[in-house]
């Protein structure tokens, strides 16, 4: 398994968030973006996956393309990077860099609505 102390990849993932275009970001709104080691048992079964699949990261809350048009104060939205499965799933930084951009890409993805089948 691939090794990065916990704060270089935090700031990887940072790197990847701020690599998305600006006209993007500005629409990202009452959402936390976190690191965990990797997703609880009871996350792999809500989302029909065996305990030794791999998941990179999950975005939990309601897609703007499925919100009121007035806010109801509402949690923040979240997306989790699973840093675990990421180091264990890459065999260099290189590719590892590339995962984590793309994750974080795919898990905003979500978070304006795009199903699963639509993101690459």
């Amino acid at each position: 398994m691939l090794r990065m102390p916990i704060d270089r990849f935090e700031a990887a993932v940072v790197e990847a968030i701020e690599s998305i275009p600006e006209d993007i970001l500005e629409h990202l709104e009452n959402i936390a973006i976190t690191v965990d080691d990797e997703p609880s048992a009871e996350e792999l079964e809500e989302l029909g996956m065996a305990e030794d699949d791999l998941l990179f990261g999950l975005y939990q809350g309601v897609p703007l393309t499925e919100r009121g048009a007035i806010p109801q104060g509402e949690l923040p939205d979240r997306i989790v990077i699973y840093r675990l499965p990421l180091l264990e799933a890459c065999t260099n930084r290189r590719e590892l860099m590339r995962e984590i951009r793309d994750t974080v890409i795919h898990e905003v993805g979500h978070y304006f609505g795009f199903d699963e089948h639509e993101l690459p």
